[in-house]
């Protein structure tokens, strides 16, 4: 069994528009590091601006990893991105420097700190069979065919599309359920992490912040890379088609609703996105440090880096 991986590693978590990324260049740039993506939306390439992602500018300041490093058309799991951060964790350490993963995937951190169930890669044939045959018997039959095949996958809504084409796939593949393979044991992918800091800035500024920052994507390009998006004529259940702002700017692309309805809509979406994620942080990551802003979580990042 492979042991953890030993490195110098900085995690830096928080709402949308906390000012986490923020946080990390400062860090990485004064104390000789290098930044990770750890937002499951930031992944796509076709979405540089939708997800704030850094600017050109900012990434020859310090080196960024993991940023625009699928294409639209693949699903990112959060499996796949820590087998992927792994690798950019140990080059790191390799040379000498520190790793800050900074993001609001909470899934993510998770999976680097507790490990990842042996569940088998599936191919991009099992997968595209695996969704049309949803959407050829609908939801309810196949809902009824996964936990035929894996009684424990009862568990999930009719809703959980994503899941339950997982466990279809998976049984596709191996012919075991799911469920097995998620019972196995975990390994953590990584050592305990040097720093664990949750950005939680008051309600009413971080709602403040996420309206502003939609403005400032609008004024960047944001539509028009929505339509470019939309223009591939990719399967709308992917991951990068229900992007936060892309989601809703498609809709008025195709005549759904005004472009001002759009906007509104996706600053609405993105507050309440950004509520759920401080939640799930109060929730699940109970023993982080808290900062209420970027200059708190620099502090306390720096002092335990010093310790």
């Amino acid at each position: 069994m492979k042991n953890a991986l030993e490195a110098t590693v900085v995690f830096i978590a928080g709402p949308t528009a906390s000012g986490k990324s923020a946080a990390a260049l400062t860090l990485a740039e004064s104390l000789g590091g290098e930044i990770i993506n750890a937002d499951a939306s930031a992944v796509y390439r076709d979405l540089r601006i939708i997800t704030a992602r850094p600017s050109v500018e900012e990434e020859r300041r310090v080196p960024h990893h993991l940023f625009g490093c699928f294409d639209g058309q693949e699903r990112c799991s959060a499996g796949r991105w820590a087998r992927a951060a792994t690798i950019r964790i140990e080059q790191i350490a390799a040379a000498g420097r520190l790793a800050f993963v900074v993001g609001g995937a909470g899934l993510y951190f998770r999976a680097l700190e507790e490990g990842l169930s042996p569940i088998p890669e599936t191919t991009v044939e099992i997968r595209a069979a695996a969704r049309a045959r949803l959407e050829a018997i609908g939801p309810d039959a196949f809902y009824d065919e996964v936990i035929t095949r894996d009684p424990i996958m009862e568990k999930l809504h009719t809703s959980d599309t994503q899941r339950l084409l997982r466990a279809w796939e998976v049984f596709e593949a191996t012919g075991q359920p799911l469920s097995l393979f998620q019972a196995e044991p975990r390994v953590p992918l990584i050592a305990k992490p040097v720093a664990r800091v949750v950005i939680e800035p008051p309600r009413e500024a971080l709602y403040s912040a996420c309206d502003t920052r939609f403005d400032h994507m609008m004024e960047q390009g944001a539509l028009e890379e929505a339509r470019n998006l939309a223009a591939r004529g990719l399967d709308p259940g992917l991951p990068v088609m229900k992007a936060l702002g892309a989601a809703e700017l498609i809709e008025h692309i195709k005549g759904q609703m005004t472009l001002e309805a759009a906007v509104d809509r996706a600053k609405q979406n993105t507050r309440r996105f950004a509520k759920r994620q401080l939640t799930w942080f109060r929730g699940q990551a109970v023993n982080w440090s808290r900062a209420i802003g970027s200059d708190e979580a620099i502090r306390l990042i720096t002092n335990a880096i010093a310790r």
